[in-house]
């Protein structure tokens, strides 16, 4: 402290224990402290002082040693017990030397005299809020700490490893991103997260950084779990030093990135910062055999191949700013349609010789040659991305190896929108019993007598029109109510066998036979009517 205006501005704030047994002695030593802190809590014994302790919220006290009940130095040991921290001063008249040792083992801050010294005073004050302000300031530094540690924990992947590398610390979220325990995390190198795909140069350079110039290093990391799927960090790490410059461990923080890294949503942005994209949908025909050839290792890396390939051989003039790799043998060309579509027919060509390039191109992998053969899907309307994956999925249906896809997402849509109009159709029919059936006679052209009746299914719709089955059964075959209807066919052809002699013929496709369900109700049927069972035809 300075002065003695700037120590009473900082005693004004503390409150003050005073235990002092004499009565006259309290009562004028009561007046001095008064004029230091403006709260005093006066206790007459050891035991008062000892209760007041624990009532209050006491910053300071000042004891007498030599008191009735329990002296000064008891009063001290049972404080101590519940606050180690308190600063305390001990008054003591000269002939109490012989406690100076017991106190100083009870972390005893000073010593006043009796009768009190002003300036003694002043001095042993000045030490004891020193002590004070810095231990306030080390519980406001590491509460700070606690919450920014806890911030840090809830935000942030955390771990400390030791100066080999090895894991000392690792937070909840870095067990969560993991799929390790932490027991399995502890004492290992961090090698068990990294993916065999990280560049060499990275750790080089991340080294080099942290050990060598003992400075911060911060960049991208691809991880992978302990399933084995990756995912990207954006991570920072820290050296941290003692006093004599020495690296005593490392401290990682890392943020999770892989939504941002994923190519699928780094497409969907650039799509949706487009202006007028363009997208060329490509897939690697066939590759549902590779799969079945090939383990994921080396599907990895002829699908990297082929990336590096198509970036290689795709024309000058046919610029695309960007691919996406999206996995399953799939790639995206993306770009602004006043870029690369400038007259559609040569655009046009122009893939489709790029398509016979990569055709006659061999892809060589170690021991594995592969003729590669790609499909392409190109859009280039409202609904882009859309309308190329819808393209995609027609080339694969149809075994075709190139289509303009522009309009597929609208027709797509409207086909969804017709087919949940149909199937509301059909459940309200089902609800209402309005699935019945028509019962054709089939007739003999040389008899020309009805040799039999054909169950045929209709569907009567809220206007009372009836419909066939062109209308509603493969919408029905795409729901659940494709049963529901069998059901109803099943029950009313059996049914019509009581009100004619001759046969009646049902027809049943391979998806309800199929199904246990049916063939047990076609079975509990034959039993049910099994007089008339010899006349039903499926």
């Amino acid at each position: 402290m300075k002065n003695i205006k700037e120590l009473i501005n900082y005693t004004q704030t503390l409150k003050l224990l005073y235990v002092e047994d004499n009565k006259e002695a309290r009562e004028s030593t009561q007046l001095i402290l008064e004029e230091f802190f403006s709260s005093v809590v006066v206790a007459v014994n050891g035991e008062d002082g000892y209760e007041k302790f624990q009532e209050n919220d006491i910053d300071l006290i000042i004891t007498d040693i030599n008191m009735p009940k329990i002296n000064g130095l008891e009063m001290i040991k049972k404080v101590r017990e519940i606050d180690k921290e308190v600063s305390i001063l001990v008054l003591s008249a000269y002939n109490e030397s012989g406690f100076f040792m017991e106190s100083i083992k009870l972390g005893v801050e000073g010593y006043l005299l009796k009768p009190i010294d002003m300036d003694q005073f002043l001095g042993v004050l000045e030490k004891a809020i020193q002590k004070i302000q810095l231990t306030n300031q080390l519980k406001n530094q590491t509460q700070l700490l606690s919450q920014y540690q806890e911030a840090t924990d809830h935000s942030s992947i955390v771990s400390k490893t030791d100066t080999k590398g090895i894991i000392t610390y690792a937070n909840d979220e870095f067990v969560k991103i993991s799929r390790y325990s932490k027991e399995e995390l502890l004492g290992k190198n961090h090698n068990i997260i990294r993916h065999p795909d990280n560049p060499k140069s990275i750790f080089e350079d991340l080294w080099k950084t942290i050990e060598e110039k003992k400075q911060i290093w911060q960049g991208v990391i691809r991880n992978q779990d302990k399933n084995g799927k990756s995912y990207y960090v954006k991570t920072t790490i820290k050296p941290i030093l003692d006093v004599d410059n020495n690296i005593v461990e490392y401290i990682a923080l890392r943020d999770d990135i892989t939504d941002i890294m994923n190519p699928a949503r780094q497409l969907n942005n650039a799509i949706t910062t487009s202006k007028s994209p363009v997208i060329v949908y490509i897939k690697i025909d066939d590759f549902a055999i590779l799969e079945d050839f090939y383990d994921n290792a080396t599907l990895n890396k002829i699908e990297d191949n082929v990336k590096n390939l198509l970036e290689e051989l795709l024309p000058d003039d046919c610029y695309f700013k960007s691919i996406f790799q999206l996995g399953n043998g799939e790639y995206v060309f993306q770009n602004e349609i006043e870029i690369c579509v400038q007259d559609e027919e040569k655009f046009i060509e122009k893939l489709k010789k790029y398509q016979e390039i990569v055709r006659d191109t061999i892809i060589d992998i170690g021991d594995i040659e592969y003729d590669l053969s790609i499909i392409i899907s190109v859009a280039y309307d409202d609904t882009t991305l859309e309308s190329a994956k819808f393209g995609m999925r027609e080339l694969l249906r149809t075994k075709q190896s190139f289509i303009v896809a522009n309009g597929f997402a609208n027709q797509e849509h409207e086909k969804a929108q017709k087919n949940r109009e149909t199937i509301s159709m059909i459940k309200t029919a089902l609800h209402k019993s309005k699935i019945i059936s028509y019962f054709q006679p089939i007739i003999n052209n040389k008899t020309q007598k009805i040799e039999k009746y054909e169950s045929l299914v209709r569907l009567v719709d809220e206007n009372d029109k009836v419909l066939a089955p062109f209308f509603f059964l493969d919408t029905a075959k795409k729901g659940k109510y494709y049963s529901d209807i069998t059901n109803v066919v099943l029950d009313n052809s059996f049914n019509a066998l009581l009100t004619t002699d001759m046969d009646i013929s049902i027809n049943l496709s391979a998806l309800d036979i199929e199904r246990r369900l049916t063939r047990v109700k076609v079975f509990a049927l034959l039993e049910q009517y099994k007089e008339h069972a010899s006349r039903v035809v499926i």
